[in-house]
Parts: structure tokens; C-alpha cells; sequence
């Protein structure tokens, strides 16, 4: 919460309070999506080296498949959490 908050401050003294909250929202979205993607390029094709050797290990496998998801749910769930503080924030007089 103290994080957050320090995050909307500095966004508030730069470009606005719901800029400022609204371009984080955006970033941890865009992050997470990239660092999603990037995870499974390269755990996916390790995965489908190791099934094109042993095609029993398959479901085993699925699992690290599965895993960067959540790096892009993370990412999307702090961008909601701050999507949710726009207009919340009080306005600098």
C-alpha cells in the first residue's frame, strides 16, 4: 500500500494523479505481457526439445508451460489495482 501510494505521488508531481496512475497501470500491464511472452519462448522451446526425446514426459511438462502465465497475471492484477486508484487520489490544490 505505502508503495503505491509513493508511485502515485511521484506520477501525481510529474504529469497528474490520474496520468501518473493510469501510465503505471499501463507499464505493469505492458510488463507483464512482455515478460510473459519472453518466458515462454524460451521455456517453450526447451520443453518441446525434451517431448521430441521422450514424448511420456509430456504432461509433466505443462506445468512450466503454465507457469510464465503468471508473470502476465501478476502484471494485469497491479495494473487493476491501479486503475482502481484513478480518481480516488486527492487532486493538489
Amino acid at each position: 500500500m505505502a508503495a503505491e501510494t509513493a508511485v502515485a505521488q511521484a506520477g501525481a508531481a510529474l504529469i497528474g494523479n490520474d496520468a501518473g496512475i493510469a501510465l503505471g497501470a499501463g507499464i505493469a500491464m505492458v510488463g507483464g505481457a512482455i515478460g510473459a511472452g519472453w518466458a515462454q519462448a524460451s521455456v517453450g522451446s526447451s520443453i518441446m526439445g525434451v517431448v521430441a526425446e521422450k514424448p511420456e514426459e509430456a504432461m509433466k511438462l505443462i506445468v512450466y508451460m503454465a507457469l510464465p502465465e503468471i508473470i502476465a497475471l501478476l502484471g494485469f492484477i497491479v495494473g487493476v489495482l491501479l486503475w482502481t486508484k484513478i480518481g480516488a487520489a486527492p487532486a493538489h490544490a
